[in-house]
């Protein structure tokens, strides 16, 4: 459950804030409206600039530069041979626009043998080319969108019913959801003066996991459980017998065990040994001023993923949560966070691929406020952010949480010697690689 607490405009960061500052009103709303509305209209005249230059190749600039000037100034000054070149140019143009009109006949198919991969690892993708006609089809250029970048190549002239493939490696440098596609093919003139791009096939994700790392089991819990490990807190009711003590007010008679009281003379009852099972939470802070680089915060999210994949693995009930953002428009800071999937380990990591910091994003203290008030029955809370996060904000985090709380905070530090602390309830672990969070589980659970 999401919870949402207001807090003052002064506190904010995001674009309302940065335009009217804390003021709030008629004129503030009519400046607010104001640049939303160029920022509409703005956005159009972009899309209609792109697809200009999308059909446009700098070559065509050229061209269409020299019929202006060369039209404009042979008609002004007399000058026969710039009317010559300019309308030459012109009809340049106006050709190569036939070249553009229709289109291939192509049946276009991408597909991704493996549509998620771990960081650092190489994705293949494949188009297949098929011609549906009877007739010859002509060669064309092909590209295919990855992320960023643009993967291309040329496809051979088909004949009826003839099929060809490509293949193409996506490198996974860094983790994120990368859009594959969707193909096009380029249809141009001779000369390169203008191009026509034909979207074929449908885009597909590829999913770049953090990376993960198999850490030691955690079994310390809170919550009753019949699968549960027996602990040292005695209780009135469980399954695990530890012993029979006299009956007090307020126990229950059912516990009375008969045989001992025939023998003593008095009341006695049953009693036993709480059984728990872990119930785990995982705070994973967005704000980029938790972070000094992107490094600590790659780390942070290794660290958030492994320790939910181990949970899972251990059957343990899991709950992995992220700093919301507040809206750059809203009046008022958003005090929610975002519930990372926990159904299986895919989903996991599939929402873990598509994180990132923002300056508007709530910081440790504030998400761990909120986070212990949506998560009953906690019994391991685990705190990551960045080295800019403060002891005082820490012990502030670790608060909010209830007595009996297993609260840990994992501090990513890139490079770091790692240490691990207590400070008063508080166990506050530092890792400068992925690898001593295992070492340093190890250490705690030990001790």
């Amino acid at each position: 459950m999401t919870n949402t607490v207001s807090r003052t405009q002064v506190e904010l960061t995001n674009a309302r804030a940065k335009i009217v500052g804390s003021r709030d009103g008629v004129l503030a709303d009519a400046i607010v409206w104001l640049v939303r509305t160029t920022r509409v209209a703005w956005s159009g005249v972009a899309v209609g600039w792109r697809w200009l230059t999308a059909v446009i190749t700098p070559l065509g600039w050229s061209m269409i530069a020299v019929v202006v000037l060369a039209l404009v100034a042979g008609y002004v000054f007399g000058w026969t041979e710039a009317v010559v070149i300019g309308w030459t140019a012109l009809a340049m143009l106006l050709v190569a626009t036939v070249y553009l009109a229709g289109r291939n006949a192509y049946r276009v198919h991408l597909s991704l043998p493996a549509n998620r991969v771990v960081v650092g690892d190489k994705a293949p993708g494949e188009v297949q080319m098929t011609n549906p006609t009877r007739r010859r089809l002509a060669g064309v250029r092909v590209e295919v969108p990855v992320g960023q970048g643009l993967a291309e190549f040329a496809s051979p002239s088909l004949a009826g019913g003839e099929t060809h493939s490509d293949v193409f490696v996506v490198p996974t440098t860094r983790r994120g959801i990368l859009p594959i596609g969707p193909v096009r093919t380029v249809r141009a003139d001779p000369v390169g003066l203008l191009r026509r791009e034909i979207v074929w096939a449908e885009s597909l994700d590829l999913f770049v996991h953090p990376r993960t790392i198999a850490i030691p089991s955690m079994s310390t819990g809170f919550v009753r459980d019949l699968e549960g490990a027996p602990t040292r807190d005695l209780t009135s009711s469980d399954v695990s017998f530890h012993a029979l003590r006299e009956y007090v007010p307020g126990d229950e008679r059912r516990n009375i065990h008969w045989k001992s009281t025939a023998k003593t003379g008095s009341y006695m009852v049953r009693q036993f040994e709480q059984t728990r099972r872990s119930h785990l939470l995982v705070a994973l802070s967005l704000s980029a001023a938790d972070y000094a680089n992107e490094e600590e915060f790659e780390l942070a999210v290794s660290a958030a993923g492994s320790l939910g994949v181990r949970a899972m693995q251990d059957s343990r009930t899991v709950a992995v949560v992220a700093s919301a953002l507040t809206p750059d428009f809203a009046k008022r800071t958003i005090h929610s966070v975002r519930r990372i999937s926990t159904v299986n380990r895919g989903r996991l990591l599939d929402d873990l691929a598509g994180v990132e910091t923002a300056e508007t994003a709530l910081r440790m203290p504030e998400l761990a406020q909120i986070a212990s008030e949506g998560a009953a029955g906690t019994s391991i809370a685990f705190l990551i952010c960045g080295s800019t996060v403060g002891p005082a904000q820490l012990r502030a985090a670790a608060g909010h949480f209830p007595l009996g709380v297993d609260v840990v905070a994992i501090v990513c530090d890139s490079g770091a010697v790692p240490s691990l602390r207590r400070v008063t309830d508080l166990s506050v672990m530092t890792i400068g690689f992925l690898e001593d969070l295992q070492k340093s589980l190890a250490k705690r659970m030990a001790a």
